[in-house]
Formats: structure tokens, sequence, C-alpha cells
């Protein structure tokens, strides 16, 4: 069952990453129990989101590791992301923008070879750290997939597909501070079982 859960009493009370990551720590730790938090994970995007992740994995006293999508940028607009990807080519699309931009299959096919490189460098990068994670030991776990946000959705959902589809999880939740209504909505056509926002609180 796909729902999302906003908590508008926390409504943007928190001053930095870790208040917002201990604040979805306070209410994932009302909704997973210890037993299951033995056999849970959770897993930030960087930059922002390690320190989501790591804030609440440090209150839920679970497993911590980094996981790493990249944006496919828009032609001549590094801000706006068309798309995302993760390291085995899994792949996410808005085709609705690619369609409005009249953006070529072959900017596209260049992107993704830009930042499957990147991915690479920044793998090699957090290789050797002690928040590393088994890739292969996610079966049958919970997964909490934190963020410090999600503009357009684009990396939580790739991460998502690439966690459901690849790893064979128990659960899969995604645990973020702040949403567009239009990117949860978007996020529930995916097969995440829980997602936790503190505040949706663009319009």
């Amino acid at each position: 069952m796909i729902f999302n859960r906003i908590i508008d009493r926390f409504q943007l009370k928190f001053k930095d990453r870790e208040a917002a990551g201990n604040i979805l720590g306070e209410s994932l730790e009302n909704l997973i129990n210890k037993k299951e938090r033995k056999n849970s994970l959770v897993l930030g995007i960087p930059r922002g989101g390690v320190i989501i992740g790591w804030t609440i994995a440090n209150k839920l006293s679970c497993d911590f590791g980094i996981i790493i999508p990249r944006k496919l940028h828009a032609p001549n607009n590094q801000e706006l992301a068309i798309g995302a990807l993760m390291e085995d080519g899994t792949t996410y699309l808005n085709e609705t923008l690619v369609k409005e931009l009249d953006i070529s299959p072959e900017y596209i096919k260049k992107e993704k070879l830009d930042q499957l490189e990147e991915i690479r460098r920044r793998t090699q990068l957090y290789s050797g750290k002690t928040f590393n994670w088994n890739q292969n030991d996610l079966s049958g776990k919970t997964v909490i997939l934190g963020d410090d946000g999600a503009a357009t959705g684009a990396t939580l959902i790739v991460a998502a597909r690439y966690i459901k589809t690849n790893k064979n999880p128990r659960k899969l939740i995604i645990a973020i501070p702040i949403s567009p209504k239009g990117t949860i909505n978007a996020l529930k056509n995916e097969d995440i079982d829980q997602i936790e926002v503190i505040t949706s609180g663009f319009k």
C-alpha cells in the first residue's frame, strides 16, 4: 500500500538538516518497531541527504549507507532535471518535460554517459568509508531512503526503482523534510511502501 503522512505540527520548524533528520527519525520510531529496526538500513543521497540519513540512522540505531543516483540535466540548464539514473543504467525520464523541451535522444545518451562517469567518480570517492553498505544484502530488509528534499523527485524515483527492482527489500520508505505536493504525487506512482514528509511546504 502506498501512502504518505505529512507531519503538519512540525511545519518549517527545523533549523538545519540534522534537526530535520531528528524529526523524521522520531516519526519513524513510532512506525518501525525495535525488532524491525535491527533489520533496517538507511540510505542517504549525497550531499544533503547524507546528513538526513545519518541522523535518522542514529535515531533508529540501525545501519547507514550512501546511494548515488545522478540527475540528468536539461540542455543549457544545469538546475533543471529531466530525469535521473543509477550506476547500472536504471533510468527515470520525465517524458513530458523531454517532449516539451524537444530534447534529442542523442543528447540524452551523452548526458547519461557523462553522469555515469560522475557516479563512478563519486563511488570511488566514498569507497572504503565506514558507512559503506553491502548492495547485495538488502533482501528482506526495511530500507529507508533519505534526502534533504525533492524538487522534482527524479533522484528519489530512480533510486527507488533501482532498489525495488534489483534488491528485493521487505519494505521501502522515503523520508524527506520537504517536497512539493506534485512531487509527492509522482512518488506515489512508484512501488514505495511509505512516504514520510515533514511538510509539503511548496505550492
